[in-house]
């Protein structure tokens, strides 16, 4: 199987601020990160040859972009894939400029969410085992989760209550260094333990929020690169896993890792030549809905050994000087979770890190980035993961 790994590149990429927009439409946002994103690469948008649109339910067919942005006639395809819509947009793009087919693709991500008047994601009817069963929200979802990995690794619960706080206030702290974050605002730990509980034992500081947002990258094939820009960002790597309901079938599913997870990050890393993630990577953007997901996208990734996450926590591991910089922009955490547009913002991220324009959260001298996304529900989930390298 021949993989993507240095065939593609990143030339542009532009990011709305995520927030509360009640003033603009979907279409404003999506016009906003566009520009940008194509100001970033020095085109025009008459130099767009085709578009992947990446949105939940916010549109419906590709016209919603090709309107706002006036595109002539070009293709425009629209990804829909729970919470790795985004991720799944900009893969599906990649193997259209891999394969030669364009030369110039635009992939745009944009949720409206605060608009929709709900408190979280909009339930699906497939997340029920039948159409009888009461809706899981997603908070009720991951606290069995997190009451699982307490109890498999012997936490107690304020034991695993204090390693989520940790979490929590990392990323709210490096949200206060991003301009385009929704929330700027430093906690505590003991802020994080005494908040009121959504679903024990995940309390307010342990969910993400619900915001609006769009992002968008303008990729081309890696030999074109250089004629738009010296420091552009090469793709390495690309995977995509589906689960098949097994925590619905299997009697042993432990709900202490996600196999999606695992396997995406596996085929990611195979073509991107990872063999030691956590020595390799330098910077991750991972899929921050709670705070035990992020406790367990450790250990899936590779990041972690299994229980060893913990541990990692308190000493420091995925802060911005630690050995690998876990959402260095505050993650789902800050930014909320305007579910098109977050797989691209995340990529956003890690394009400004390896670019070294990332201002007081620059990493040192980073040399790989990658981005995962989680979506669904377990046993079902949808996984992306994506790597992403400097062109040296």
């Amino acid at each position: 199987m021949q993989g993507i790994r240095d065939r593609v590149a990143i030339v542009g990429m532009g990011c709305t601020q995520f927030g509360e927009h009640w003033d603009k439409s979907a279409n404003d946002l999506m016009v906003d990160a566009v520009y940008e994103a194509v100001e970033d690469a020095g085109i025009s948008p008459s130099d767009i040859q085709a578009a992947w649109l990446g949105t939940s339910s916010s549109g419906r067919r590709g016209s919603m972009l090709a309107y706002p942005l006036k595109l002539d006639y070009i293709p425009v395809t629209r990804v829909e894939n729970a919470c790795a819509t985004g991720t799944d947009a900009m893969r599906n793009a990649c193997y259209s400029v891999a394969a030669g087919i364009y030369d110039v693709v635009l992939v745009s991500g944009v949720e409206k969410l605060k608009d929709s008047g709900y408190s979280g994601l909009p339930l699906y009817p497939e997340v029920t085992t039948s159409q009888t069963d009461p809706p899981c929200p997603a908070p009720v979802q991951f606290a069995l989760a997190a009451t699982r990995y307490f109890h498999h690794y012997g936490l107690s619960f304020e034991e695993g209550k204090r390693i989520l706080a940790q979490i929590a206030v990392k990323n709210h702290h490096n949200g206060t260094m991003s301009p385009k974050a929704h929330f700027h605002r430093e906690i505590t730990v003991e802020q994080a333990l005494k908040a009121p509980m959504v679903a024990w034992p995940l309390g307010l500081f342990d969910c993400c929020g619900v915001s609006d947002g769009s992002a968008a990258a303008i990729i081309t094939r890696a030999e074109l690169a250089p004629s738009f820009r010296k420091d552009y960002v090469l793709v390495k790597g690309l995977g995509v896993a589906c689960g098949a309901r097994e925590a619905q079938t299997r009697n042993d599913y432990d709900f202490v890792h996600f196999e999606e997870n695992v396997r995406a990050a596996k085929t990611a890393y195979r073509e991107a030549g990872i063999e030691d993630p956590r020595k390799e990577i330098s910077v991750a953007e991972v899929h921050d809905c709670f705070t035990i997901t992020e406790l367990i996208i450790y250990e899936d990734l590779g990041l972690s050994p299994r229980g060893g996450g913990p541990a990692d926590v308190e000493a420091g591991t995925f802060s911005l000087e630690g050995e690998v910089a876990v959402n260095s922009d505050g993650g789902l955490k800050c930014f909320g979770h305007p579910i098109g547009a977050s797989g691209i913002r995340m990529i956003y991220e890690v394009y400004k890190q390896l670019q070294g324009k990332a201002d007081k959260r620059q990493r040192q001298d980073p040399r790989i980035g990658i981005t995962h996304n989680l979506g669904g529900a377990p046993g079902w989930f949808t996984s992306a993961v994506a790597v992403f390298s400097r062109p040296d």
